[in-house]
This record gives C-alpha cells, structure tokens and sequence, in this order.
C-alpha cells in the first residue's frame, strides 16, 4: 500500500522527490514485541547486515554501510537493541525481495533481522528498501521503500529505523527529529554561546548565530521550521524568531522584564512567558497575529517557567508563592491555579510531555540537582537522574525520552565546568551523552517526526 506524507519545508532544500511505499506481509504473525515501560528491557538481538547494492558504484557502496550503521546506531541508542557484531554473521543476506535463509541467523540468536538495499536510478535518484524480519516465526514484520534525493540518506535511515522500533515497541520512533540547542564555548567569565541546531544524534550540526550576542532557552514552533529564543542586546532582552530554512530572524519584541524564554502553544499562533515587574513576575500570553497580551497570573510573587499541555488547555508553570519554589497547573486563561509538587526540595523547569501524561522537571534538594518526572496531578513522582547541575528537560516527540544538560564541579571553589547534553528514557536505566563540537546546554526536541 502507498502513504503519501506531506513534507514539511523544513526540508525543502535537499527534497527534490520523496516517495514513501510501506510494504507489509499479508501474513504477519510475528509476535516480536518490547515493553518499554519497564525498568531495565533486556535489549532485543538484532541483525542490520550491510545493504544489498544493486551495482558496484563507489556510491551505492558506501550508502550500503553507511546507512546500516546509522539504523544500527540509532536502534542501539534507544536502549532496546542490542546490534550483533557484523563479524559474527554466517553470510550475508540476498535482498528485501528474497525470504532470508533464517538458519544462519538462529544460531546467532538474532530475534530480528533488518535486510536493505540501495540503487541510484538513472536520474541521480538514490532508492532504498528494507525488510524487517521475525527470526524465529520467520515471518515479515513491516517493510518500506522510499525514493529521495542522495544528500538525504542520512534521514532515510532515520526514517527506517523509526519504522522498526515502531513495529517492535508499539510506540512512535524519534530518531527522524532534530534537536535545538546553546552551544558553549570559551571560559566561564567570557562564555560564548551559539544557537545550534543538528540531528537528534549529534550529526548535520550547524550553527545558527555567531556568538556575539548572548542567546538564551531556545525552543521549536510546532510547524518545526521556526524557533523562538531569548537573546540580549544592549543588555536588554529580546525574544526573536529564526526561520530555519531561511536563516531569518524576526523580533517578537523587547521585553525589558523578560525572565524566562517563551514557549509556543500546541497551534503555534501563541507563546507563553514570564514577565517582571516591581520585584515580581507574572504569566503572559502573546498572541503573534495581533501582537497583544493577556496576563494570566497576577501574584506578589515569582511565577515563571511555564509550559502548555499538549491540548493546549492547560499551562504548568513554577511559583514561589506558597514560600518556596513548586510547581503549579492553571487552565489556559488563567482559573483553576493549583499546587501539584509536595515532595522534600524546590521544583524548577517543568515540561509537558507530548504524550499528556507527565510533567518534567528539575528538582534540588540536598545540594543535589535532580531531572524528575510526575503525572499532571503531581502523584507518581519519579527521580531519573542526579548530578551537581543537571537542568532544562526536553521532551522527544514520543514522550518515551528526554534530554537536558549536565555539568560536573570543576574546582575547589564549586564552579561547573563545560556543559554537556544527555538523554535518558523514563525507565531511568538508559542514560547517554550526546556529543557536541563543543558544550552544550538548554536543548529543545522538535516537536514530532518530520514526516507527518
């Protein structure tokens, strides 16, 4: 059967032609499944040979490996695969259209076995096709073709690997998304910080800004293509919008009492922040179209930080008005302020999860920073992660992962050194640095697979 996905412009450069077919056996009775809301998975054993290439072109060799590699990579990374060594293989396999000779893969005890192949076309065209096979049922799980342009082959397996991990767990793939982030550079009392940007595993890094301007919490529209983040001129704070197909930056405004970057709502045609005013700050909401805004909170105290429920109906925020900063949930117009945090130590950096149903944070407690998780109510309360800084959740599009920066005490005198990025999952079990040319901090995920 035929997809037909509309591609956001996003992409529109290097997307000449993107044509996506999903193959699926009429018998599927493979029953290959992952639980991924339980602690510590045992990894799945999985077989990603090199692609089958149809001539012996230079380029049709290197896609094959590369493109291998990078699916491997990303199954790997996810915590839920465990990739065999290529060296291991009894023999390699004939093409997505031939049905494997499943006995040299059983003694391997590969549960499942990914089987591509690449061609370039006359045109220039690169076509790439894969299986996924249940070792041991010896039946086809899900398959794809798809037709792109060359430069785009690194995506291409992103999108393959998404497609397994889909099929296995049951949930949506996050590989196929990007990652926004304040790369960090220099000493401490002369940091340079950069707008950023890359895959979601570190590659096609760019760097969007030059540096001479101190860029701040950086996040995605949910049309993907446009970024908001703070940045200061002249020691004032501005809130800009950059198109990232076109390199252009537009100015939100000036916003003297700005205290913490905007976040967009789920429809894009708002954003919501904190402003300060006569030693306290309050909750706003800015409407682009119209440029107005509406006060949402309006305390004698310090209300910052929020974040919109995927719906759009409701709005997490932090608050230090019961006398010690927690976090609180109000609807989208203001009513209904509620505290959900009670455990022992303040609460910072909420974040809606995609999914609805749970809430992100930092916490700090005993001289220890923590990355936590909680449903809406503030019940289920979850500590994945600790360290002397660990801060600014971000949520990948599945809500399954997270990712955030970290710092370690660098000196006797308690100062942090460089600050990197990880990622983790809910189970608290699968914790992974991501590299950066240099630090890194304040990441934001884009906000769903670049296919819809």
């Amino acid at each position: 059967m035929n997809y037909k996905f509309k591609l956001p412009r996003l992409f529109s450069a290097v997307l000449a032609a993107f044509t996506i077919t999903v193959i699926i056996s009429a018998q599927v009775r493979a029953e290959i499944t992952v639980d991924i809301t339980q602690g510590n998975v045992e990894p799945l054993p999985i077989a990603v040979p090199d692609f089958v290439f149809k001539s012996d072109s230079d380029a049709e060799r290197r896609f094959s490996t590369d493109m291998a590699e990078v699916v491997a990579a990303d199954l790997e990374r996810s915590g839920l695969f465990k990739p065999i060594d290529k060296l291991a293989f009894i023999s390699q396999p004939d093409g997505p259209a031939v049905t494997p000779r499943f006995n040299n893969w059983k003694p391997l005890n590969a549960q499942a076995l990914v089987v591509g192949e690449v061609g370039i076309d006359k045109n220039g065209a690169l076509r790439v096709s894969f299986r996924l096979w249940d070792v041991f049922s010896e039946d086809q799980m899900t398959g794809l073709t798809l037709t792109t342009t060359q430069a785009n082959w690194r995506r291409v397996a992103h999108i393959i690997a998404d497609k397994i991990y889909e099929r296995v767990t049951g949930e949506v793939g996050y590989f196929d998304t990007r990652i926004v982030y304040i790369a960090e550079s220099g000493p401490p009392e002369k940091r340079v910080k950069r707008l950023s940007i890359m895959d979601q595993d570190g590659a096609n890094h760019r760097f969007l800004t030059d540096g001479r301007t101190l860029v701040l919490t950086p996040r995605f529209s949910p049309a993907q293509q446009e970024i908001t983040y703070l940045a200061y001129f002249n020691n004032q704070p501005r809130v800009y919008l950059f198109n990232i197909d076109t390199g252009e930056q537009e100015l939100l405004g000036d916003f003297p009492g700005m205290t913490f970057a905007p976040r967009f709502s789920p429809d894009g045609n708002s954003v919501v922040m904190s402003f300060a005013e006569n030693g306290n700050s309050d909750i706003y909401v800015m409407d682009l179209r119209t440029r107005k805004r509406r006060q949402l909170t309006d305390s004698a105290s310090i209300d910052t930080g929020p974040s919109y429920s995927p719906d759009g109906r409701r709005v997490v925020f932090e608050s230090d008005r019961g006398g010690s900063q927690q976090l609180y949930v109000m609807s989208d117009n203001g009513a209904g302020q509620k505290r959900i945090s009670f455990g022992e130590g303040r609460y910072a950096t909420p974040v809606w999860s995609p999914r609805g149903d749970l809430i992100a944070f930092t916490k700090i407690f005993r001289g220890k920073f923590h990355i936590g998780i909680m449903r809406p109510d503030g019940s289920g309360e979850r500590l994945l992660t600790r360290g002397f800084l660990v801060e600014g959740p971000t949520w990948a599009p599945n809500g399954r992962v997270l990712m955030y920066f970290r710092q370690e005490r660098s000196d006797e005198r308690g100062r942090g050194g460089m600050p990197r990025l990880f990622s983790i999952d809910l189970t608290g079990f699968n914790e992974r640095e991501i590299g950066t040319p240099v630090g890194g901090s304040d990441p934001a995920w884009s906000p769903g697979p670049l296919i819809q």
